[in-house]
C-alpha cells in the first residue's frame, strides 16, 4: 500500500457490521436469527423455507427487507426494530481503532443496510460513539441498500462527501463496485482476499491497517 493511493483524499466511508468489528464477534449470527423468524411470522413459512427466503432476497435485492418490502410489501419499522435487538455483550472497545479513525482527515462517515440506531449502539459498545461526522443506516437512503448506486450516491450527499476524494471500507466485496465506478479508493475488510477490478486494497485487520496508513503518512517528507 502506498501512501499516495490515500493522499488529498477528504472522505472516508465505513461500513458497520464485519467492518468496524471483526466477523469473530458474529453479531449477524444472531440477527440472522430475528430475520428468519420475522419471515416465518410475516409470511406463514416454516424455517427452512423462511431461511431460503432470506437469504435469496439478499442476493436479488441486496437486504431481506428490501425483498420482503418490493414483494410482500412489508413496513420497514417494525422489522428494523425487531431483527436489531440483539445483545452487543461480546463486543469490546479498540481504542486503536478510535485513534487511526480520529487520525483521518476530512469527513469521516459510517453507511449501514442496518438502522441508524442499531449503528450507534454498536459504535459506543466499541468505543467508536463521537469519532464519525455522520451515521446513515438504510432509512436514509429511502429504503434503498447497498449495494445498489442510489444507496451510495445518497448518503454521499448526505454525508457530505465528494465520491472523487474518498475512500470506503466495506466487507462484502459487492458493495465495492458501484463506489469503485464512483471513483472511490476501496478497501475490502475481510478475512479472506478476492479479486477484482473494484478493489484496490485488502486487509484482514482494519485497525493495523488504519495505523499503518497513518505511520505512512507520518513519514512522509
Amino acid at each position: 500500500m502506498m501512501p499516495k493511493d490515500f493522499s488529498n483524499l477528504s472522505g472516508w466511508v465505513f461500513d458497520l457490521d464485519n467492518t468496524l468489528y471483526p466477523p469473530e464477534i458474529r453479531l449477524f449470527d444472531q440477527i440472522e436469527v430475528r430475520m428468519t423468524a420475522f419471515v416465518m411470522e410475516t409470511l406463514g413459512v416454516a424455517e427452512p423455507e423462511a431461511n431460503r427466503l432470506r437469504k435469496s432476497y439478499w442476493a436479488e435485492f441486496g437486504t431481506t427487507l428490501a425483498g420482503l418490502m418490493a414483494l410482500h410489501g412489508v413496513e420497514p419499522g417494525p422489522y428494523m426494530t425487531r431483527v436489531h435487538d440483539i445483545s452487543l455483550d461480546q463486543i469490546r472497545p479498540d481504542p486503536d481503532l478510535r485513534a487511526g479513525i480520529a487520525a483521518l482527515p476530512g469527513r469521516k462517515i459510517v453507511h449501514t443496510n442496518g438502522s441508524a440506531p442499531y449503528a450507534e449502539r454498536v459504535l459506543a459498545a466499541r468505543g467508536l460513539d463521537g469519532v464519525f461526522d455522520a451515521v446513515f443506516g438504510v432509512e436514509h437512503a429511502g429504503y434503498i441498500p447497498k449495494p445498489r448506486r442510489e444507496a451510495f450516491e445518497t448518503v454521499a450527499a448526505l454525508g457530505g462527501i465528494v465520491p472523487g476524494e474518498a475512500a470506503i471500507f466495506e466487507d462484502d466485496a459487492r458493495n465495492l463496485a458501484e463506489p469503485c465506478a464512483m471513483g472511490m479508493r476501496t478497501v475490502h475488510v475481510a478475512p479472506v482476499r478476492e479479486d477484482a477490478v473494484h478493489i484496490h486494497h485488502h486487509t484482514d485487520d482494519l485497525t493495523a491497517f488504519l495505523g499503518h496508513l497513518c505511520r505512512l503518512w507520518s513519514a512522509l517528507p
